[in-house]
């Protein structure tokens, strides 16, 4: 069993940066996918970014291109998502999730097993 647990949410303007971190009970990225959703008030949980060391993969939603990054300390157990040029349309709760995914379903929410509780960002404007 995975114990996840995210960090560093808040408030903050429009075109400003946050960095979340996802830290693991254990060594995840050898042998599990990484990955960052979202869920909006009143919409359904989507897609951020994901990241699988072992296959040498990142995958990103098109909306986040350019602005978030993802990445991963080893030794930390952590994953990290840093946020920058933040939008209005960013404000959500934010999860991280971890899971033993093959390339092709890095994007799918159902190949995660294990979940954080999630992170609020509010993006004002």
């Amino acid at each position: 069993q995975v114990s996840l647990v995210e960090s560093g949410g808040g408030l903050v303007q429009a075109g400003g940066s946050l960095r979340l971190s996802c830290a693991a009970s254990e060594r995840t990225f050898s042998a599990y996918g990484m990955a960052w959703f979202r869920q909006a008030p009143g919409k359904a949980r989507e897609f951020v970014a994901a990241i699988k060391k072992s296959a040498g993969s990142i995958r990103y939603t098109d909306s986040v291109k350019g602005r978030f990054t993802i990445s991963g300390d080893n030794n930390k157990n952590t994953l990290y998502l840093q946020m920058n040029s933040l939008k209005p349309e960013d404000t959500a709760v934010y999860y991280c999730a971890a899971g033993r995914v093959i390339v092709s379903s890095m994007t799918s929410e159902s190949a995660y097993s294990y979940w954080g509780q999630g992170t609020q960002v509010t993006v004002s404007s």
